[in-house]
């Protein structure tokens, strides 16, 4: 059996009628001709079927180690559609740290259709367990599944698969991971007991700020055929040319990502003695990280981080004055972007929800692509100044100033 790495590449075999491609064909028909009236075809109509998306769904099945894939229009739309074979009644345990679009499916949307959802914090294994398990005494049955996201969005949280699944099945519930920020090259949720995995393939996987798609691959036949179905009737397909675009990323997922963690960790490290850094969230700096990350199934952070500027100090002024990083939501792809969770991707979260979990008014993420660390280094700091000059300006006691941003390891002017 060949390596990850390897298989990124040529993982699965071509087999398109012997021409010698090395690419799998864009096959843009919408049907397929029967042979004859009572000879079932294997592709009949495209959203039953398509032989560029089994090709792509073939091949995350083989990089998550799971039953089988399948490809859809938007992350969310995967989403939706494992989400849509519960049924009104089903009590879903969800991390109290998910993206604001997965936040707003499940409390806006599903909970119309007769979906419990229960926030609960997924580091807290005690806390889970009793959410999973419910209780006679007030009524509340066991849950039928855990949903939750591997590096929480945008704290970056780490939660253990294992541990978290070992609980889901005790209780008889379903472990539903959102792999996106990992993808299978950091980590691969179904070898650690998950059920489910979820990713944004627009994301990492596609890796070009080009292709909406989702991707989702189970682990047993009979999750298969139920998310099969909700595929086919649903009908959120990820197009012909769009599977080839997100097969053709997967190519050089390992590269990139190779290259965005090794970035990440030394802008990581550059804003840790920041003096206007308040806090730093990025589970792979130094110190007891690596451990940490390892203990827990994962084989790097990733390359996301986010951080908080000190109190004063307004973070759209560093945010408006980027140059390299562009002001965006999304994440993973070559170039790096930046962005404010509070009025962007978080934005769907209730005020007070938010600051109950961490994610602040001056909270900052970063997605951080592929170029050069000095320039993105550079171009924070540059960034930082005019945010420090403009601090300056609305304030005339530089000594408060001062005592808010002692102890940082390094001066700005």
């Amino acid at each position: 059996m060949t390596r990850f790495n390897t298989q990124l590449v040529h993982g699965l075999p071509v087999g398109d009628n012997n021409t010698g491609a090395v690419n799998p064909p864009i096959y843009n028909s919408t049907t397929y001709a029967f042979e004859k009236v009572d000879a079932m075809p294997r592709y009949d109509y495209a959203r039953s079927g398509n032989p560029t998306r089994d090709f792509l769904e073939q091949q995350i099945a083989q990089l998550e180690q799971g039953t089988r894939g399948f490809a859809f229009a938007s992350g969310l739309a995967a989403i939706h559609a494992v989400l849509s074979i519960f049924k009104p009644g089903d009590r879903i345990v969800v991390g109290d740290n998910i993206y604001g679009g997965s936040y707003s499916q499940l409390n806006e949307f599903f909970t119309r259709w007769g979906i419990i959802v229960e926030a609960v914090d997924t580091q807290d294994i005690a806390a889970l367990e009793a959410a999973v398990k419910g209780g006679r005494a007030n009524g509340i049955v066991p849950a039928q599944a855990v949903y939750f996201e591997t590096l929480t969005n945008p704290l970056l949280k780490v939660n253990d698969v294992r541990a978290i699944s070992t609980v889901a099945h005790r209780f008889g519930a379903l472990s539903i991971v959102d792999n996106t920020f990992v993808t299978p090259y950091l980590q691969k949720p179904l070898a650690l007991g998950a059920d489910v995995v979820i990713h944004s393939a627009t994301k990492y996987l596609a890796g070009h700020s080009d292709v909406n798609a989702g991707l989702v691959v189970v682990s047993g036949e009979d999750l298969a055929s139920r998310v099969y179905f909700a595929q086919n009737r649903l009908g959120g397909v990820l197009a012909p040319a769009e599977c080839d675009a997100v097969r053709r990323g997967i190519q050089t997922l390992a590269l990139r990502m190779d290259r965005q963690q090794e970035n990440a960790n030394a802008i990581a490290r550059y804003l840790l003695v920041h003096p206007l850094v308040k806090a730093v969230h990025y589970p792979g700096l130094p110190g007891a990280g690596d451990q940490r990350l390892a203990a827990k199934g994962l084989k790097g952070a990733g390359g996301v981080l986010s951080f908080e500027v000190v109190p004063g100090v307004d973070p759209a002024d560093v945010l408006n004055n980027l140059h390299l990083f562009r002001l965006a939501v999304s994440l993973g792809a070559v170039e790096s972007l930046a962005e404010l969770p509070c009025r962007m991707t978080h934005f769907e979260l209730p005020r007070e929800e938010r600051l109950k979990i961490g994610i602040t008014d001056e909270l900052v993420r970063l997605a951080v692509g592929i170029e050069d660390a000095n320039d993105l280094i550079e171009d924070l700091g540059q960034a930082f100044d005019i945010a420090y000059a403009r601090y300056i300006d609305r304030h005339a006691d530089f000594d408060v100033f001062q005592q808010l941003t002692s102890g940082g390891g390094v001066c700005l002017i």
